[in-house]
């Protein structure tokens, strides 16, 4: 059963007569009081204008960094060193695509389109995450994406499966069902070459060097320096601040990295116990203003990509759309068909 709050939201016109001013007021309560009570939030209910927007920009940026994210594996799919290893990241890379799926059907429930999302992608109006910009150097590095990048996706979704937004916050538990998968898959990619020969030793300590300030860059800006993060927080599409995260990731990486024999590379990184957490580096926050303003090591040859894939695809989407329109047609035709019949027969049972 609808609470009141969203009988309200859902249903303006069953107010009556209302002075606009005030009608506005008691959508805006209403729709607060369905987040403070942790009531999700339906695509037909009533929402702020600036709700909507912040949801479409995290879940468009969020849809854009699972498309882009297939590039620096893909890359790998043919020099897997071994069948097993090939299937893993073929259905990784699926899954990849799948989870973008689910985020642009989030995101069109909010009354944005896809193709809509998918030309401010490519005009560089919308981003997708930072960490996608950095090459792929040896088969040491899917795991290391594995470990550290999805495991840093895990830390930050996760909390998004309580989301206020109702559709976005059912796409995040499959997804994180799936990256959970994604992330055990690398940590064992990394044990297996990190107890392999020197050389193998030494390429898993290489890639973990590579990414794991990357991967701490992940959960974006310090909290001081976050432009979206406190409202978001307030409407509870987001539970945690970044920093908040951040340092959730760090603890649980300190103890695997153990496991796995390799060093995390920062000197600073040590116990605190009066604080109970680890104390970690500086992290180079210009390096990631860089890359976020396109200067990062790949992300033109990424984002060209992804131009370049979309425009070939072009003539299958094409084919989809015809064929779904021929299919419709010819159900509206046999529908009409089927009930002419029926009514003929109907006909005749009366006379």
């Amino acid at each position: 059963m609808a609470t009141a709050a969203h009988r309200i939201a859902r249903t303006p016109e069953e107010d009556g007569p209302a002075d606009e001013a005030a009608l506005a007021v008691a959508y805006e309560a209403a729709f607060d009081a369905a987040v403070a009570a942790d009531e999700r939030i339906e695509p037909r209910d009533w929402m702020p204008d600036a709700y909507r927007a912040t949801l479409v920009r995290q879940i468009a940026q969020h849809a854009h960094s699972e498309i882009i994210g297939m590039q620096p594996e893909a890359n790998w799919i043919t020099r897997a060193p071994s069948l097993r290893r090939k299937a893993i990241l073929m259905a990784k890379v699926q899954d990849e695509a799948g989870h973008g799926l689910y985020l642009y059907s989030a995101a069109e429930t909010l009354g944005t389109s896809r193709d809509e999302l998918l030309d401010k992608l490519h005009s560089g109006r919308q981003k997708y995450s930072s960490i996608f910009n950095y090459p792929t150097l040896t088969w040491a590095d899917v795991g290391a994406i594995g470990w550290l990048v999805d495991g840093a996706a895990i830390t930050n979704q996760v909390p998004l499966c309580r989301c206020s937004y109702g559709p976005y916050a059912r796409a995040m538990v499959r997804i994180c069902k799936e990256e959970s998968f994604h992330q055990r898959q690398g940590y064992e990619l990394l044990l297996t070459l990190s107890r392999g020969t020197p050389e193998q030793h030494e390429m898993a300590q290489d890639a973990v060097n590579r990414w794991w300030w990357p991967s701490l860059m992940m959960f974006g800006p310090p909290d001081d320096q976050s432009q979206h993060s406190a409202q978001s927080m307030t409407w509870k599409i987001k539970r945690h601040s970044n920093d908040e995260l951040r340092q959730r990731f760090v603890d649980i990486c300190v103890p695997q990295a153990e496991t796995l024999g390799l060093t995390l590379p920062d000197p600073d990184l040590r116990w605190n116990e009066e604080r109970g957490h680890h104390d970690f580096g500086e992290i180079d926050w210009t390096e990631f203003r860089e890359v976020l303003k396109g200067n990062g090591p790949c992300n033109e040859q990424r984002i060209t990509q992804r131009r370049r894939a979309h425009d070939e695809g072009a003539w299958v989407r094409e084919a989809a759309a015809a064929y779904a329109e021929k299919h419709t047609s010819k159900d509206t035709v046999q529908n009409g068909a089927t009930r002419a019949n029926n009514g003929a027969k109907d006909g005749e049972a009366a006379a």
